[in-house]
């Protein structure tokens, strides 16, 4: 890529933290449920979870789109292009910033140091493929992880306004765990075994090798907490009393 097409790249990531901000700021002004109100350690995670889940709609189906639009993509990994996806990028690229930036500034990064190193990866990871226009169809296809957010972030709503609507909170249980394997461990899992098998263990290649695999040892150990929350309370340690308020944390 040129430097009229890195100078263009950073103006779209920029444009996107800009668009991130703003929704932090419309989501302040959004009311909230008592269960929120009447606890102030509530109230940043409550607003940073509801722009997290105007990221995940908004990323999630674009990923769709852009993979039902150019299905080609899927034949080339590593060289594989489109606008589309190169959009998606510079756009969810802005969204890693703004959160990363969110969790500092408001004095989150003890309760959120997962979510952080998450962003780091993702933030160098997307940069270099930018910079460099390979694997980008590695990243619309990890992307496809937002569509399981939807429903995660869901559920941590409903668990934090206390909605009197167990039904609900149940059938978005049942969704989300279906989710989760359909768009998070299925294309996680392909990824991985793709780039043990096809990329060049140099460069670029080993760059992203090891974030995709340490990402997938955070996946694994995020789904272990989503069974035993959801699934298997029975098999939770030392959950009892912990005070989440602050906690950035999708699964407890």
């Amino acid at each position: 890529m040129g430097p009229g097409g890195r100078a263009a790249s950073a103006a779209l990531v920029g444009g996107s933290v800009a668009i991130f901000g703003a929704l932090r700021r419309l989501a302040l002004a959004l009311p909230r449920p008592a269960a929120v109100r009447s606890r102030p350690g509530r109230v940043w995670r409550w607003r940073n979870l509801l722009v997290s889940f105007a990221h995940s709609v908004l990323a999630g189906l674009w990923a769709l789109f852009s993979l039902w639009h150019s299905p080609e993509l899927l034949s080339d990994i590593q060289d594989g292009y489109s606008v589309s996806g190169h959009l998606l990028v510079c756009f969810s690229s802005g969204y890693f910033i703004h959160d990363t930036l969110d969790i500092i500034f408001n004095y989150q990064s003890r309760s959120s140091w997962e979510y952080l190193v998450h962003h780091a990866m993702a933030i160098s990871a997307f940069v270099s493929l930018i910079i460099t226009g390979r694997f980008l169809v590695a990243a619309v296809l990890l992307l496809l992880v937002e569509v399981s957010n939807i429903f995660l972030t869901v559920r941590m709503l409903l668990k934090m306004s206390n909605v009197p609507f167990p039904a609900l909170y149940e059938a978005n249980k049942y969704i989300n765990l279906v989710m989760y394997f359909a768009f998070r461990l299925a294309p996680q899992a392909y990824l991985t075994w793709y780039f043990l098998r096809y990329v060049e263990v140099q460069g670029q290649g080993a760059f992203l090798t090891a974030n995709l695999l340490l990402l997938d040892a955070m996946i694994l150990m995020y789904f272990s907490r989503l069974l035993r929350s959801d699934f298997f309370p029975s098999l939770r340690k030392g959950s009892a009393g912990r005070d989440v308020d602050g906690e950035k944390f999708l699964i407890d």
